[in-house]
């Protein structure tokens, strides 16, 4: 873990799917839909949510046990594509606290935006359907030549908002958020309130660890009450 001499962050830099939304419902509304279309029993949603971050690659391995290269996998992953585009914002929501949160940030004079590895095709229309296009900045799966674990998209949303990515955290469930953070030189924190898979995110390494967004706040708070310059009272 950091020490608690970390300095509080000029700006704030998460994750979409699994970490600001709860997107899981489309997403495994999707591609059940491609099950019943084939005849197939819907996979329950016990066993897709947790997969939800790793997006067509998570949701077709859990329901069909493909991954990429194999037979049917790309027709699978198309048109999964094509469902989810149509139905992407029917149950997909922020989870609760994150609207605070977020208040909080701006509160408190930092910055934050959305690095995601979710396709632009479905970011840009999602993001005002779940109100959080006030974001600095917005990066995608595709914005940039990688995507995370390359911290190449990190790095680009903080040059759109103008902050050195030492100035920066970056907030994510999954084990390569915290990956891609760390090689982009940023504080890291893995949310507990997410996805997360099937590794438990208290050994990803990450700085801090926050169960819920309004521990987050708090964290924040704390730290730019520290962070402040001294006031002398005559």
């Amino acid at each position: 873990m950091t020490s608690p001499a970390t300095p509080a962050p000029r700006a704030v830099l998460f994750d979409l799917d699994g970490t600001l939304a709860d997107t899981a419902p489309d997403l495994a509304a999707a591609v059940n839909w491609l099950r019943t279309e084939r005849g197939l029993a819907p996979t329950p949603y016990a066993i897709l949510r947790p997969t939800a971050s790793a997006g067509a690659r998570g949701m077709i391995g859990a329901a069909f046990g493909l991954a990429p290269g194999d037979e049917g996998y790309e027709t699978l992953r198309l048109q999964w594509f094509d469902r989810y585009q149509d139905h992407m914002a029917i149950e997909s929501t922020l989870f609760e606290g994150i609207d605070a949160l977020l208040q909080g940030i701006e509160d408190a004079g930092m910055a934050w935006g959305v690095v995601t590895n979710k396709p632009a095709r479905f970011t840009d229309p999602l993001i005002p359907q779940i109100k959080l296009d006030h974001a600095g900045c917005i990066v995608s799966g595709d914005t940039m030549p990688f995507s995370k674990p390359h911290p190449a998209p990190l790095l680009e949303g903080a040059r759109r908002l103008g902050i050195a990515p030492e100035h920066c955290w970056y907030v994510g469930d999954d084990l390569r958020d915290i990956e891609a953070g760390r090689a982009a030189n940023m504080v890291t924190v893995a949310c507990a309130w997410g996805y997360c898979g099937s590794v438990e995110p208290s050994t990803w390494g990450a700085d801090y660890l926050c169960a819920t967004p309004l521990d987050l706040l708090e964290l924040l708070r704390s730290l730019s009450v520290t962070s402040a310059p001294a006031v002398s009272v005559a």
